[in-house]
Order: structure tokens, then sequence, then C-alpha cells
């Protein structure tokens, strides 16, 4: 197999392009970048001007990275002709339905398929449900290209595993699972990635299984997320707390350390949706899948209203009420603000006429503004709050102490809500409360 893609790629002769340079595509692409020629192609203009300056517009990745590697950013699709190895890693949201939106995946697809040779291969990264990339995709690349999908060019897929703000489990460091065509094209894949995914690849047999494993990834943590939510609520009415109690049972070896909170982001939040439309699509209604999203889903609604009551049970009159809100973004100790459920928690206070102010040392103000049409405090007041919501249990808040908490409260006292349950067995006197 002298000529095979992987033998072309490392002797120089093939170029790889990334198209969609996210939080997931830019790191590949500089993984590439260190060990082959890449082309890192992206729909905003302003992104790339960012990235040809050394700088992640997500905030993940350090400048260093960028040193030495042998990328070209472009947001003109006619630079994807020189590549022959191509990975989609674009966003697949949902819309107001909670159904999939593959405008992005079709998109990038168009583009490919505009450009595509004779002999190229097109690898997907981007989470869908089984059945995606050879009933939507491969469609579009054959329909714009003139090519015939196996004869013409080899698709394959190979699901994002990264996790934001994690700098443990890493692209190098989590096993790749790589699906393809046929067993050939797989292996060659799988090559392309070992280069840069030191902790090896799965092969699967099929693309489609390669899609259902990524997708059911984050629907088992949803599942598991919503049961403790769920716990949570009803240990709420029984009067314990339920950190307590998980602390408790998870001196068993066997019992499964998930947490209560808020699910939102781009994956968790999102991925079981595609499960439970394409099931609907097939007939059966996902009762489990459902029920678990619903749970997450209304979470912080059920924080908002928790809140009001407690400001209520102090006296104080939920009409003209403060709350400061400490953490807007999906998770700790990232920038990213897309498909954040604080905006719930919020959204609810805001329903009993209560005012919110809302502070995150990480997300940035202008996104917040364009996105949800809050404006993020630059300081919060000193002695105004009725209660305080630590929301996203950034570093910066995990240090704070009761004292400095105290500060921002009316009288120097109120309610703590405190979602994560970074502060439990730290309060003495706030009116303290938690999932």
């Amino acid at each position: 197999m002298l000529n095979s893609m992987y033998n072309k790629l490392t002797s120089g002769k093939s170029t790889i392009s990334v198209v969609g340079l996210g939080y997931v595509g830019l790191p590949i692409a500089l993984a590439f970048a260190k060990k082959v020629s890449v082309i890192g192609f992206d729909i905003n203009e302003e992104r790339i001007k960012m990235m040809k300056e050394g700088i992640d517009p997500s905030g993940e990745i350090e400048p260093k990275e960028f040193e030495g590697c042998d990328i070209t950013f472009t947001t003109n699709s006619e630079d994807l002709k020189k590549a022959d190895f191509h990975i989609v890693a674009v966003p697949t949201p949902i819309n107001q339905s909670h159904q999939p939106d593959l405008t992005p995946l079709i998109s990038a697809s168009t583009t490919l398929g505009a450009v595509l040779k004779k002999g190229d291969y097109v690898v997907y990264e981007s989470t869908v449900y089984p059945g995606c990339t050879e009933e939507d995709c491969i469609p579009v690349l054959e329909k714009v290209s003139g090519l015939k999908f196996g004869d013409d060019f080899k698709v394959g897929y190979s699901p994002e595993r990264i996790n934001p703000g994690d700098k443990v489990h890493t692209l190098d460091t989590i096993v790749k699972v790589v699906g393809a065509g046929d067993e050939e094209s797989t292996e060659q894949v799988a090559k392309v990635y070992d280069m840069v995914v030191s902790a090896g690849t799965h092969q699967v047999s099929s693309i489609k299984v390669a899609e259902a494993s990524k997708i059911i990834e984050n629907t088992q943590r949803d599942l598991n997320i919503a049961l403790v939510n769920e716990l949570s609520i009803i240990f709420n009415k029984v009067g314990i707390n339920t950190y307590e109690v998980l602390e408790a049972a998870g001196t068993k070896w066997n019992f499964l350390p998930f947490k209560p909170g808020l699910v939102g982001g781009h994956c968790i939040g999102i991925d079981p949706y595609y499960l439970t439309w394409k099931s609907s699509k097939m007939g059966y209604h996902a009762k489990v899948i459902n029920s678990a999203r619903y749970i997450n889903d209304s979470m912080g609604f059920y924080v908002g209203k928790q809140t009001v009551k407690k400001i209520l049970a102090r006296g104080v009159n939920a009409l003209g009420a403060r709350v400061l809100v400490m953490g807007l973004t999906f998770k700790e100790n990232v920038e990213d603000i897309r498909n954040t459920k604080v905006i719930d928690v919020i959204s609810e206070l805001e329903s009993f006429n209560v005012k919110v102010d809302v502070v995150d040392p990480m997300a940035q103000p202008e996104e917040v503004l364009r996105e949800y049409g809050i404006e993020l405090c630059k300081k919060p007041e000193k002695g105004v709050y009725h209660a305080v919501i630590v929301a996203v249990n950034h570093d910066e808040y995990a240090q704070l102490t009761e004292e400095a908490l105290s500060h921002f409260m009316e009288g120097g006292n109120g309610v703590l809500v405190d979602l994560k349950g970074i502060y439990r067995n730290r309060i003495q006197n706030l009116d303290y409360w938690s999932l």
C-alpha cells in the first residue's frame, strides 16, 4: 500500500484539511500540523484572523501551541482543493423544537463536495444520530462532486471526544473510535489518527456503530445526572442534603459518582435529542431518554423557584428583591456560554419580578449581550442582595469564604444557593441551600 493515504500524508505528498475550527476542530488541526501540512478552514473571518495571530477564540489553547505548526488558516473554500484528507468538525445544534439542525453539517458537506477529487477521504467528527453520515452527508458529497462514494472517494466517522476545560483528558490521551465505509478505509483513517492520538484508535465495523458509540456516551451521562437531579428534588422535600447522601452512598465500590446540577452546553444537553429524534423516525418513542431530558431541562426553573421560596421565607417580598448570580458559562473554568442553563434560572427569577445581576470572570461580555441580551456586571454591589446563587464552580468562586459572600448580602446575611455543593460544611451563618 505504497500509495495509501497514510503514506501520502507522511511523505508530504498529501495535505489534511479541517473544516470547522471551534473547540473540536482547532486542537485537531494544530495536532496534525505538527506532523503534516494542514489547511484550517472556517467561515468566520474574525476567528480566522485571531488564529493567524496565534490566538484561540475559544480560549482553550495557549499561544505556544500554534508554534511550529505547518498550517494555513483560511476562509477561502478554494484552498481546500489542495487537501486530500478532509476532517469535518462543525457544530450539530438543535432547533427550538429540540430537533436536529443539520444546517452546518450540510453546508460543510456542500463546501467539500465542490472541491472533492477522486481518491479523497472525508471524515466526520460532528456528533450525529446513527445513519446521518450515510443518509444525509454522503448524498450531498456525491451530488455536488459528481463522484461516487466507495468507488471515487472514501468516507469515515471518528467522533470527537474533547472535553472543554479538561487539561488531563485531551485529544492525545483519549482513544479515538474509527468507522468507515469499508475495512481498508477504516484502517487508513485509523492510521492517520494514530499520528496524533497516543492512546490509540478503536476500529468498529461501520460508520453507524461509530456514530452510535458517541451519542450514547453523552446520553448515558444525561440519564445518570437526571437520576441524581430527581433524587435532589426528593431529598429537598425530605429535608436532607443530597451531597451528604451521595457521599455516604459513594463509600460502596460500585456506586457511580454522579452529582446534581444544570445540564447545558453543546454535548450532554443536546446529543440525546438527536437519538430520540432518530428513534421516533423509526417508530419508537424513547421513554427513559426523554424523561431524563425533561428532568434536566427543568432544573434551572426549579432552582429559580426554590430561590424565590427561600427569599419569601425570610420575609422579603419577591417584588423588589435582588439576586446575584455568579457564573453563566455552561461549565466551570471555560468561556463557552452556548446552551447554558443558568439562563433558565435567571428567567425564572425575573418572572417573579426579582432584579438579577450576573457576573462571570470567564464569559465574554459582548458575547453574552449578543446571545442572551444580558449585560454582565463588572463588579457586584456590596450589601444589596437578598440571595446569591453560585451557579458555576469556577476556581475563583471555589476559594470564596463565607465572609466574602456575606459582604454582597443586605445586612451581611441572606440566602446562599450553592448549585455545585462547593461550600458544603463551610457555611455557618448564611441561609444555605444546595441541590
